[in-house]
C-alpha cells in the first residue's frame, strides 16, 4: 500500500461553551485532520489534536510534525499494520501525537482495502484471548459551569440515560471542590461517578480530598497530583485513599502501565490515542489494563471530532468492556466535520454508527474547509 497524495488540514472549532480546567479554559477545538490517498484511489482519514499540556504540542508544532512524517512516509510500502509504528519511529523521534495521526489514516486506509472495520481488525488481532461482545459502550459526561448549571445539566443528562460523570476540580479551593462533588454525588448516586484534577493537587490536598466524606461516594479520581510526581508520592496517595486511583497524563503506554502496576498505585487508566502514539498502542494497553483487572476509561481530548471519536470507539467495541466510560469529546463542539457526528443514544454509544469498513466515519471534505484555523493554510502533497 503505497501513499499517492497527503493533505493536511489545521481546524479550530469552537466548543459549545468554554470548558473549564484545573489549568486552562479551552473555547474552541484545535486540531489536525491528515487525508491520504493511495494508489488504488481509497482515501484515509486521521486526526490528532493539540494538547500543550499533556503532550506538549501547539498547532504549529503538530503540523510541523505530520508533514514531516508524510514527507518521509510517502517513500514506504505500508503493508502490515504490525510495522507500522517501528516504521514511524524510525522517521521521527517521539511525536506521539503526529504518530497517531498518521497512524490512523493508515489504519483506515489498510481496513478498508482489506474490507473489514477497524474494530473487527482489532479483535480478530488477539488470539486466543476471549473478549465480551459489545454493541454499545457507556459515554462518560463531563460536568462543568456554576454549580446550580452543574446539578441541572447532570439531572438532565441523567434523564436521557447517562450514567458516567466527569467533575473538574482543581481550579477552586478545595473546601469548594468538596462541597460540589458531594451535592453532585448526591443527585447521581448509583451511577459512576468520577473527578478529574489534571494533577493540579498537592499530595496532602489529594490525601485530604480523598477521605473526606464529601468524596465518598465517588466511583474513582483521576490524576490528583502532577505526572511528574514521585513514585513515593503515587504510592502513599493510593494507599491512603479508600477512593479507586485512576491516571490519565502519567500513562503514556504500556511501559508506564507496567511500572505503575507493579508500584501498584492505580486502579485503571485513562487512554487517548495522542498520548499512545496511536490506536495500535492504546488497543495494546487497553489489553494489558484487562488482563490486569484494572480499569479502562476511553477519551478523546477535549475536543476532537467524529474521526478520533470513531477511532477511539473501537478499541472500546473491539476489547467490549469500558467499565469507566467513553469520553467522546465531539458532544462538546459547536459543529463537526461528519454529516453524520456520533451521537449519544441513552448514554451510550450505538455500534450500528461506525460503518462496515474503516474507521467508520468519513469526513465531508467541505465542512472540513471550512472549519480551517485563522491565519492558517491547507497543505496539499
Amino acid at each position: 500500500m503505497k501513499i499517492t497524495q497527503a493533505t493536511i488540514f489545521p481546524l479550530s472549532i469552537p466548543l459549545i461553551e468554554p470548558i473549564k480546567m484545573a489549568k486552562e479554559v479551552i473555547v474552541d477545538a484545535k486540531t489536525v485532520l491528515l487525508c491520504l490517498n493511495d494508489e488504488e484511489g481509497r482515501q484515509g482519514w486521521g486526526e490528532a489534536s493539540v494538547a500543550p499540556l499533556m503532550t506538549g504540542e501547539t498547532l504549529e508544532s503538530l503540523m510541523a510534525s505530520v508533514k514531516y512524517l508524510v514527507e518521509k512516509a510517502r517513500a514506504l510500502e505500508w503493508s502490515d499494520p504490525k510495522n507500522f509504528s517501528k516504521a514511524c519511529d524510525a522517521i521521527l523521534y517521539g511525536n506521539p501525537s503526529a504518530k497517531s495521526c498518521l497512524e490512523m489514516a493508515l489504519l483506515d486506509l489498510y481496513t478498508q482495502k482489506n474490507s473489514i472495520a477497524l474494530w473487527k481488525y482489532l479483535r480478530s488481532s488477539t488470539a486466543g484471548n476471549a473478549l465480551p461482545e459489545a454493541t454499545e459502550i457507556p459515554l462518560l459526561r463531563m460536568l462543568g459551569g456554576s454549580l446550580e448549571k452543574e446539578l441541572a445539566d447532570a439531572k438532565s443528562f441523567r434523564e436521557a440515560g447517562f450514567k458516567h460523570w466527569k467533575i473538574k476540580v482543581g481550579s477552586l479551593t478545595l473546601e469548594e471542590d468538596l462541597h460540589r462533588v458531594q451535592a453532585i454525588s448526591e443527585i447521581l448516586e448509583g451511577n459512576v461517578i468520577s473527578v478529574d484534577a489534571n494533577g493540579a493537587m498537592s499530595l496532602e490536598e489529594a490525601v485530604r480530598f480523598c477521605t473526606s466524606a464529601s468524596a465518598s461516594k465517588l466511583s474513582f479520581a483521576e490524576q490528583l497530583i502532577h505526572a511528574n510526581s514521585s513514585l513515593a508520592d503515587f504510592i502513599f496517595l493510593k494507599q491512603n485513599s479508600p477512593i479507586p486511583i485512576g491516571l490519565d497524563e502519567s500513562i503514556h503506554g504500556e511501559d508506564e502501565i507496567e511500572e505503575l502496576m507493579k508500584a501498584k498505585v492505580l486502579d485503571g487508566a485513562s487512554l487517548k490515542l495522542i498520548k499512545t502514539g496511536g490506536v495500535l498502542a492504546a488497543w495494546k494497553s487497553a489489553q494489558t489494563l484487562r488482563a490486569n483487572n484494572l480499569k479502562l476509561n476511553l477519551a478523546c481530548k477535549v475536543a476532537e471530532t467524529t474521526l478520533a471519536g470513531a477511532a477511539t470507539a473501537s478499541i472500546g467495541f473491539a476489547i467490549g468492556d469500558v467499565p469507566w466510560g467513553f469520553s467522546m469529546s465531539n458532544q462538546y463542539l459547536r459543529f463537526d466535520i461528519c454529516d453524520r457526528p456520533l451521537t449519544a443514544n441513552g448514554g451510550h454509544l450505538d455500534i450500528a454508527q461506525l460503518g462496515s469498513v474503516g474507521v467508520g466515519v468519513t469526513p465531508n471534505l467541505d465542512r472540513v474547509k471550512d472549519a480551517v484555523a485563522q491565519h492558517y493554510s491547507i497543505i496539499q502533497y
